[in-house]
């Protein structure tokens, strides 16, 4: 990772993560613990996609996925006692909804590249949603 991508990534932390994170642990009621890989992520000469790829692969579908199970007290309890942990990464090349998540013990990971199918948030969301409310 360069300088560019270390700024890029510097910048992501600052401003959107936050925010992002702040939303996913609103929703939910509580706080969820986050791990990201950021040198997995942070691909070199992609520096100028950061902002607005990394939360429609990673974020924007977990929002989605806790929106509609904390939509009443019923799902956030059960949300609450089941997830404790998200680790984002970029390590196993995935690409597609249907592979890039995993949730074991209490722990969801995200290991989707950062920069393919970008637009597909829909079908993130709902593969997610579906994953996790089959763990609830």
């Amino acid at each position: 990772m360069g300088l560019q991508e270390k700024r890029a990534v510097k910048t992501f932390q600052d401003g959107s993560y936050q925010a992002l994170t702040n939303e996913i642990n609103t929703l939910a009621g509580y706080p969820i613990e986050f791990e990201v890989n950021w040198d997995a992520l942070a691909l070199d000469e992609y520096a100028h996609l950061y902002e607005e790829c990394f939360p429609k692969v990673y974020f924007t579908p977990l929002i989605n996925a806790v929106k509609e199970i904390a939509a009443d007290d019923m799902g956030k309890e059960a949300l609450k006692g089941a997830l404790k942990k998200v680790i984002i990464k970029n390590e196993g090349g995935f690409y597609y909804a249907s592979s890039a998540y995993s949730f074991n013990d209490g722990v969801l990971t995200i290991d989707h590249q950062p920069f393919n199918n970008v637009d597909n948030i829909t079908e993130r969301s709902t593969v997610l949603s579906e994953l996790l409310m089959k763990h609830l």
